[in-house]
């Protein structure tokens, strides 16, 4: 599939045809994309797709025009130009619109794109899938069912060019192996969800997968409802993941102009406690999310937003950047029927050196919180507060105890964050956050 050199003389193709006082921008992307889902051992669901377009921005004095399509011929890339010119008459006026413009940070080289995928074939993939339902059934005689068991991959390329000077392609490979299982026992069905991440399925660790469904299922038989308490936790990686996706939302540029993050104007102030050093780093291949450039063609670069526990930065696309005075952070992210948004797209906690079960034993007595519920419902980024369900497992005299179910976790992110005492050394990518446990000195443990 990769010919990136064939969608980056398309974009600098359409740039060039830039008329005098016009700054004109080309995204043009390509990709493929399968999924395959089996449930008793057959096929319950098979998707493939390879969809491919161009976006064009054309900026004009203080207004932006904007169209895209579904199709990477010239003719048609040229009649989406005067498409976009066309719709500046619709645009509003915005003395912060433009293009981004060549800031001197040098491009990564980054290797992510991995050829042997595409010869893993439709059937290998099922079957992948189908050893791996049964397994997890034969693993042990309290498995009841497999819910899910599913395979994802696909191949992206994409390249930009601007008349300002800007021009990068890239191309990327990545692939996922999930399972989740249901135990009964003691009148309970309890879930248990394992996966692994690659970019090419020689990374895929389907043992890895199948032990954590396994483990998380059949630790939960027998959950009861815990008293309420105040205590510390422990939050494993994958929540620990979501707490991050959340806290992102709160670090952008644009939420932070529109008066919706609970950062606003708290640059340079203790926000976390000192554990705590949060950065967005594309430039690191082990991300799903890693790429050479952001959606407006500036180099990708290592962003920290809070070092130390004091808040460095705010997350910023040319636009965001231009009007908060603080400059771009290359955190473009787009599609090619969008213009630019901002996001993140290689978030991680820099790593402690304890393992969990270090930190469990490190905790005494708390609680481990394996799963959360209605976190994007129970959280505000505008307030803070945060208020989830949750489920996991007691801690008593540093060893895990008695599982426990139905209860919330109450607090405010940004109390979460100054409680937190300390990261662990178990960083593990899902997608493009990385998920790592994490010890919370108090929470509000909400039961009977």
């Amino acid at each position: 599939m990769r010919n990136s050199e064939e969608l980056s003389e398309l974009a600098e193709k359409v740039a060039s045809w830039a008329a005098p006082g016009e700054q004109v921008e080309a995204f043009v992307t390509r990709s493929a994309s399968t999924r395959v889902k089996v449930r008793d051992g057959e096929v319950e669901e098979f998707t493939s797709e390879e969809p491919a377009g161009i976006g064009i921005r054309v900026v004009t004095g203080r207004k932006q025009g904007f169209a895209s399509a579904g199709s990477l011929d010239e003719v048609v890339a040229k009649e989406t130009l005067e498409e976009a010119r066309d719709n500046l008459a619709f645009a509003q006026d915005d003395e912060w619109v433009g293009l981004a413009e060549p800031d001197g940070v040098a491009y990564p080289e980054l290797d992510l794109y991995r050829s042997e995928l595409e010869s893993f074939t439709t059937e290998e993939k099922i079957e992948l899938v189908r050893d791996i339902e049964r397994r997890a059934l034969a693993a042990d005689p309290r498995i009841a069912s497999v819910y899910t068991a599913a395979w994802g991959d696909g191949f992206g390329e994409s390249a930009v060019a601007t008349s300002t000077g800007l021009a990068r392609s890239s191309a990327s490979s990545a692939c996922s192996l999930s399972v989740y299982v249901l135990a009964e026992g003691e009148g309970q069905t309890q879930p248990g969800g394992g996966f692994s991440f690659g970019r090419s399925q020689e990374d895929i660790n389907t043992d890895e997968a199948l032990d954590e469904a396994i483990t998380e299922s059949l630790r939960m038989i027998g959950a009861t409802k815990p008293q309420s308490a105040k205590l510390p936790a422990v939050f494993m990686p994958g929540v620990t993941a979501s707490l991050l996706g959340i806290i992102s939302s709160a670090l952008n540029g644009e939420s932070v102009l529109r008066g919706r993050s609970v950062f606003a104007d708290r640059i340079g102030e203790a926000v976390a406690s000192e554990v705590v050093t949060l950065v967005d780093d594309p430039t690191d291949p082990a991300s799903m999310g890693a790429s050479p450039a952001d959606g407006e063609g500036l180099a990708s670069r290592r962003n920290v937003l809070i070092e130390k526990g004091e808040l460095s930065k705010f997350l910023q696309n040319t636009w965001s950047g231009r009007r908060s005075g603080h400059g771009s952070t290359a955190s473009a992210v787009r599609g090619y029927s969008s213009t630019p948004s901002v996001g993140a797209r290689s978030l991680s906690l820099v790593p402690g050196t304890k393992s969990q079960e270090e930190l469990i034993a490190q905790v005494g007595e708390g609680v481990l919180i394996q799963s959360i519920s209605g976190m994007h419902s129970g959280v505000s980024t505008v307030s803070g507060d945060f208020s989830v369900g949750a489920s996991g497992l007691m801690i008593r005299d540093g060893k895990l105890a008695e599982p426990v179910q139905e209860m919330t976790i109450a607090s405010t992110l940004q109390r979460l964050l100054l409680e937190v005492s300390a990261v662990g050394n178990d960083v593990r990518w899902l997608g493009g956050t990385a998920g790592v446990s994490l010890v919370i000195g108090e929470v509000s443990l909400g039961g009977r």
